[in-house]
C-alpha cells in the first residue's frame, strides 16, 4: 500500500464538489492536502483545510496554466514528499454540433470546443505530467513506488448525451491516455488510474427545491442504488485508487450500473 501519511497530496477543483470530498479523505489519511483551485475559491479552500485540521495550503491555480501548476507542486514539496495527485477540476458546456437554421454561423462554437479540451483534457495532462516529474525524485518504498495519480473522467466519456461532443471528448481522451501515461511512469514508480463517475450529487445542480427535484428526475436512469452518488463514495474510490499497489492503468466506472441514455 502505497503510504499517504506524512506525504503531501494535490487535489485540482478541490475546493468544491469531488474535489472537496478527495481533499476531506485525504486529510483523514494524514496527508498535507495542497488545494489548487481558481483564486476565487481561496475561502471555500481554506475553510475546507480548517475543517480538515489545517495541515495542507492553497494554491490557486488554473490547470492550464504550467507556472501556476509549478508553484502548487512546489507548495507542496514543501509539506512533504508529493505522493499523490486527483485531477478532478473540470468543465462542461451544454451544445450541439449543429444549429438548427441550417447556417454555418450557427454551428458548435469551436473556441468552446477548444476551451473544454483545454481545461478537461489538456489541464489534467498538464498537472500529471509536472507533479509526476515531482515524484520521480521522491524516495521510493519497499516496492519501489514513489507516488500515484487518480484521473476523474466521466460516463459521458462511453456514452455523450445530445449536445456533450466537446464534454464527452475531453473525458474520453482523459480515459484514452490513462494506460499509456501508466505505462510511462512505470519506470519511475508512479501509478495512475482514472475514475468514470457517474451522476454525483454536488452543487452543480444548485440548491433549493427546485434542485431537489431535478436531482430526483435524474436519478430515475441509476439502476442500483437508486439515488446519486456520494461525492464521499468518489472520494472513498480515489483513496484506494491511490493506495492500492496492484491496481494501475485503469478506467474504473462507479455509477450505480447506469447507462446514459442520448438525452
Amino acid at each position: 500500500m502505497l503510504e499517504l501519511n506524512g506525504a503531501s497530496a494535490l487535489v485540482t477543483g478541490g475546493a468544491s464538489g469531488l474535489g472537496a470530498a478527495a481533499v476531506t479523505a485525504l486529510a483523514a489519511q494524514g496527508a498535507h492536502v495542497v488545494i489548487m483551485d481558481l483564486e476565487s475559491q481561496e475561502e471555500k479552500a481554506n475553510e475546507l483545510l480548517a475543517a480538515c485540521g489545517g495541515t495542507g495550503a492553497f494554491a490557486p491555480c488554473d490547470v492550464t496554466n504550467t507556472e501556476q501548476v509549478i508553484a502548487a507542486v512546489e507548495t507542496a514539496k514543501g509539506l512533504g514528499p508529493v505522493r499523490a495527485l486527483v485531477n478532478s477540476a473540470g468543465v462542461g458546456w451544454a451544445t450541439r454540433t449543429i444549429g438548427k437554421d441550417g447556417t454555418y454561423e450557427s454551428a458548435h462554437d469551436l473556441d468552446v470546443f477548444r476551451k473544454v479540451i483545454d481545461i478537461n483534457l489538456t489541464g489534467t495532462f498538464n498537472c500529471i505530467r509536472i507533479a509526476a516529474t515531482a515524484m520521480s525524485t521522491t524516495e521510493p518504498d519497499a516496492d519501489g513506488a514513489r507516488g500515484a495519480i487518480v484521473n476523474t473522467a466521466s460516463v459521458a466519456a462511453c456514452e455523450g448525451q445530445i449536445g456533450q461532443a466537446a464534454y464527452s471528448a475531453s473525458k474520453a481522451g482523459i480515459v484514452g491516455m490513462t494506460l499509456t501515461v501508466a505505462r510511462d511512469l512505470a519506470a519511475v514508480g508512479v501509478r495512475v488510474n482514472t475514475i468514470i463517475p457517474g451522476l454525483f450529487d454536488t452543487p452543480i445542480y444548485g440548491q433549493g427545491e427546485a434542485s431537489e427535484q431535478f436531482k430526483e428526475r435524474l436519478s430515475v436512469g441509476t439502476l442500483f442504488p437508486k439515488r446519486l452518488g456520494y461525492p464521499e463514495e468518489y472520494a472513498s474510490l480515489a483513496v484506494e485508487l491511490l493506495r492500492n499497489s496492484y491496481i494501475n492503468g485503469e478506467s474504473v466506472r462507479a455509477d450505480s450500473g447506469m447507462r446514459m441514455q442520448p438525452k
